[in-house]
């Protein structure tokens, strides 16, 4: 879908700002991170008007720790014994909604405009380890 008639697919089109829109535009979950009824098809020929890069995706939020205690088994040798924890809160964090408003030439946004499918760091991870220093 090219309303810009300029021959250029590789890019999704930027959209119009949807001037008589109200509300909220971020609505931060993952079934809908934002509201597409905000923006409206470019008049054709033209680029919308909708900022470059003017959507802002979900955060990032991990806690990370880890301990680690020295045991002395002989004058010079040690024994290190390690955990690490990643996301230690198993904190949710969301990709990329899908930016993709209008993918062809009707007057109705995609359905999955504004749609997360995936999360941008894994589940709580634990690892243990045992070195021997000498």
């Amino acid at each position: 879908f090219n309303p810009t008639n300029n021959d250029d697919s590789r890019n999704p089109i930027r959209p119009s700002l949807n001037r008589e829109f109200k509300g909220r535009v971020i609505e931060g979950g993952p079934k809908q991170y934002f509201n597409p009824a905000a923006y409206v098809v470019p008049a054709d020929g033209t680029y919308g008007n909708a900022g470059r890069d003017s959507l802002v995706g979900p955060g990032l939020a991990e806690l990370d720790a880890s301990v680690k205690k020295l045991t002395p088994v002989t004058e010079r040798t040690t024994l290190q014994f390690r955990a690490e924890f990643f996301n230690v809160l198993n904190h949710t964090d969301f990709g990329t909604p899908n930016e993709v408003v209008y993918s062809a030439a009707g007057a109705t946004p995609s359905p999955t405009a504004g749609v997360i499918t995936s999360t941008s760091s894994t589940s709580r991870q634990i690892q243990f380890g045992v070195k021997l220093l000498f």
